[in-house]
């Protein structure tokens, strides 16, 4: 039955009987036939078929969550219970800042341990990173705390919060975020990144109209057109911006600060002892080896 339960989650996954066959090496009349299998074997319709689509049923959606535990706690059985003993590869999702920020320090604790683990770092923005958390392409995200509930087969644990601070020119005059927010060219964070979508909320309440200059996702290069005086800008604290010399005014919000978070992403049926690890590696110094 488990083969069929893999069918299954790749046929809700993928939304067709003919694009789950492509992932799991079958043919569409053999997806068919094996969820026929499942749907007599449970008693249950898994699917409301209309046209080439195989939309999940009432008892589908139920069924879902409970076949991918089934699937995760299959596999953990042949897994090594030491982490010394572990092989295999670990694809993990990073926004630009973690890449630069938490990770690095993190992989290299990992890899005290684990080292017979292949690590795959795959770059993107938060949405694309989350969405590829949830399709299974990748066994980890990380990125900024989504501002919407996540489905509940996926789990977020948390890991950092960096405050939102005003950068302008080293030359610019003013220590009042909000008149140089008024008054100078803005830089803008892309409202369409979950950070980017904080900004907009903060400019909202402080009923701020800024006058746009250039909007962008990456925070390093915000950087670095404010640095060459394009305007000014809010971004989080974080990235490699501040770890060298400042080639730049920080303006602090004070009262007005707000955060962005940090979190990680992974499905509740993939956790295993080299995910684990590597998570408590990226909350902070490894913990006391004697108690692990």
């Amino acid at each position: 039955m488990i083969r069929e339960l893999k069918t299954f989650v790749a046929v809700a996954r993928y939304g067709t009987f003919a694009a789950a066959g492509l992932r799991v090496g079958l043919t569409q009349s053999a997806v068919s036939a094996q969820m026929r299998v499942l749907e007599q074997s449970l008693g249950v319709r898994l699917f409301d078929r209309s046209g080439r689509s195989a939309v999940l049923s009432a008892g589908g959606r139920h069924a879902l969550p409970l076949a991918e535990q089934m699937l995760g706690l299959y596999a953990q059985m042949a897994l090594p219970t030491a982490l010394e003993e572990w092989q295999g590869e670990l694809k993990i999702g990073a926004i630009a800042s973690v890449q630069t920020g938490l990770l690095p320090e993190a992989l290299v604790r990992f890899r005290a341990r684990a080292s017979q683990v292949e690590l795959k770092l795959v770059p993107g923005v938060s949405l694309d990173l989350l969405g590829q958390v949830d399709a299974g392409e990748l066994d980890l995200a990380l990125l900024i705390r989504p501002p919407f509930e996540l489905p509940k087969e996926l789990m977020q644990v948390d890991l950092a919060r960096e405050p939102f601070v005003l950068i302008a020119p080293p030359g610019m005059e003013g220590d009042d975020p909000l008149q140089l927010l008024r008054e100078q060219p803005f830089v803008r964070y892309d409202r369409r990144s979950f950070g980017g979508r904080q900004v907009e909320r903060f400019l909202r309440e402080q009923r701020l109209a800024p006058r746009e200059a250039l909007e962008l996702d990456e925070l390093e290069a915000i950087v670095r057109m404010v640095e060459c005086g394009l305007g000014v800008s809010l971004i989080p604290r974080a990235g490699l911006w501040c770890q060298r010399p400042q080639t730049l005014r920080v303006v602090e919000l004070g009262e007005l600060t707000f955060h962005r978070e940090l979190v990680a992403i992974l499905r509740r049926a993939q956790r295993q002892p080299a995910l684990d690890w590597l998570l408590q590696c990226l909350a902070g110094p490894p913990p006391d080896e004697s108690r692990l």
